[in-house]
């Protein structure tokens, strides 16, 4: 029996941008477009296993935002956060967490240049805010392979690397899976 209890998330308040809080109405279709594209690939399901043993942290960074904290930026409040965010350089190396195939390489309105990685069976690495990519579609990456570099591209404060996990649709919390898989070994 698994008992699922509440939980109270932190909350961060940022000032960004004021287009990334209210965005012009002539983005308005790039953003749907682009939110209809990501949530098309996380909706796919590979029937093939890619990742193979623990998942590493891309960066070395500390994190400086957590998965679930309750975002307010600008002073309106928005959805909570998704992933984590690591502190890096801005040209620092983003490494592959685990093996995968790239499915999206591409500069995205609120995220800014972003890799999305398939570790198959409904499991995807989300990567945004990247300074450049090392990368492209079709591509087949290994566990510490250089998938792009830390910037601070779309809806940020400063150079960091944000990571998120979607495993058949649904959020996961990357530091989680780390710790979760840290002594597994595949059979």
């Amino acid at each position: 029996v698994l008992e699922v209890l509440s939980k109270e998330f932190p909350v961060r308040r940022l000032q960004v941008d004021s287009k990334y809080v209210s965005p012009p109405p002539d983005t308005m279709k790039r953003i749907k477009e682009e939110r209809e594209l990501v949530g098309s690939i996380f909706q796919h399901v590979s029937e093939s296993r890619y990742w193979r043993g623990p998942f590493i942290a891309p960066v070395s960074g500390e994190v400086i935002s957590s998965f679930g904290k309750r975002s307010i930026l600008n002073g309106v409040p928005r959805s909570p956060h998704s992933g984590t965010d690591f502190r890096s350089a801005r040209g620092t190396d983003i490494r592959s967490p685990n093996h995968g195939r790239v499915v999206l390489v591409r500069n995205l309105y609120f995220a800014g240049n972003t890799v999305i990685i398939d570790h198959g069976l409904g499991l995807y690495s989300y990567f945004a805010h990247l300074s450049a990519f090392n990368v492209k579609p079709g591509d087949r990456v290994e566990k510490g392979q250089v998938i792009g570099k830390v910037g601070a591209t779309g809806r940020v404060t400063g150079p960091h690397l944000h990571w998120s996990l979607r495993l058949n649709g649904a959020r996961v919390d990357p530091i989680s899976l780390v710790e979760v898989l840290s002594d597994f070994v595949d059979p």
